[in-house]
């Protein structure tokens, strides 16, 4: 009796510094949902079924680049091309399936074409970009966040003089044909009588093949093992060439998705569209627990890092605040979330 008497101020100790952890762990998550419930009590049109669904679809149009660039994380780096990869497949899409109709159509003489043979000509522009990205990578051994800086330069002097191109003169690409955008911002379903767009099926498509491809096809188990300890990768017979170039190269295919749908979903696509994607993306996956260390992350928890951001900055249009402070909580949320990062790393180190 003596005995377990004595260790139980002990347990007490270690129950609570435990609890103590997973607080500071889950700090900025534990903060976001707080700030949900704010801004909840002082909107009540926040959780309205109108509401909602736009919290769901700006999280769907946001949630494929997230999951390409939390792969590249999850190889101890990152992706900087990713908004640029949005904006210019966005603008191929759209400037492919202008309506005959348009004014100012770039290409007067090309007929709308099939919405499909255009997904597969922006997933393989995307796919390609990201090839490159990690051919940098896997054979110079550079770090991802010079090949990628250097790559988004580079796409967006490629989208400026695209822009350019035909007839367009600069300017926006407007005057989309029917076939794209019933395809994209069209619904199949209502909640509460507002309109689920296609987007948000497309996304869930991608999130299960996501999915699938980490935890049960071989090159999922390889990118975790190369993120983990690249030496031991290399012993145990991962070729760390081609997976860097893969995992790239998806990341590359899935910003080219959200490119096609942006396309549609803006309407009015310029040279600034995705502009800054790849911070809502890195921000969401830190969020949902993938570590820049390497080697860690779900996809689950990058739907969650993804979903409390669009919370967020919906609520906080909701309630007034001014947007130009955005790109402030943003970068704050992400040093939080890197700082936290790191500190996971160090403690279990």
């Amino acid at each position: 009796m003596t005995k377990t008497k004595n260790e139980n101020p002990e347990r007490q100790k270690l129950t609570a510094k435990r609890v103590g952890e997973i607080l500071l762990n889950n700090a900025l998550l534990i903060l976001m949902v707080l700030a949900a419930i704010y801004i909840a009590i002082n909107n009540q049109f926040f959780l309205k079924p109108a509401s909602i669904v736009n919290i769901l679809s700006q999280t769907a149009a946001y949630l494929p680049v997230a999951l390409g660039v939390a792969g590249c994380i999850v190889l101890t780096g990152t992706d900087l091309s990713a908004g640029r990869v949005v904006g210019i497949t966005a603008c191929v899409s759209a400037s492919l399936l202008q309506s005959v109709t348009a004014m100012s159509k770039m290409w007067p003489n090309l007929q709308p074409m099939n919405v499909f043979v255009v997904l597969l000509i922006a997933v393989l522009i995307g796919a390609l970009v990201g090839a490159f990205n990690g051919f940098f990578v896997a054979k110079f051994k550079l770090h991802p966040f010079i090949v990628t800086l250097g790559t988004q330069l580079i796409l967006y002097t490629v989208l400026l003089l695209y822009m350019k191109a035909g007839n367009n003169g600069g300017m926006a690409i407007s005057g989309l044909d029917k076939s794209y955008t019933q395809f994209v911002t069209g619904s199949m379903l209502r909640i509460g009588g507002s309109p689920v767009p296609n987007y948000v099926w497309i996304a869930l498509f991608l999130t299960g093949l996501m999915w699938f491809i980490w935890n049960k096809t071989v090159f999922g188990k390889n990118m975790f093992a190369l993120g983990s300890n690249e030496e031991a990768a290399k012993v145990s017979g991962v070729n760390v060439f081609k997976t860097t170039i893969m995992v790239f190269a998806l990341a590359g295919a899935m910003y080219a998705v959200t490119g096609f749908v942006e396309g549609a979903r803006v309407a009015s696509n310029t040279a600034n569209t995705g502009f800054n994607y790849e911070l809502d993306a890195i921000a969401a996956c830190v969020i949902g627990g993938v570590s820049f260390v390497g080697g860690i992350g779900k996809i689950s928890g990058i739907i969650i890092g993804v979903l409390m951001l669009r919370l967020i900055f919906v609520g906080l249009n909701m309630i007034g605040i001014n947007q130009d402070l955005f790109y402030l909580i943003k970068g704050g949320i992400i040093l939080f979330a890197c700082a936290l990062d790191m500190r996971k790393y160090l403690t279990k180190k």
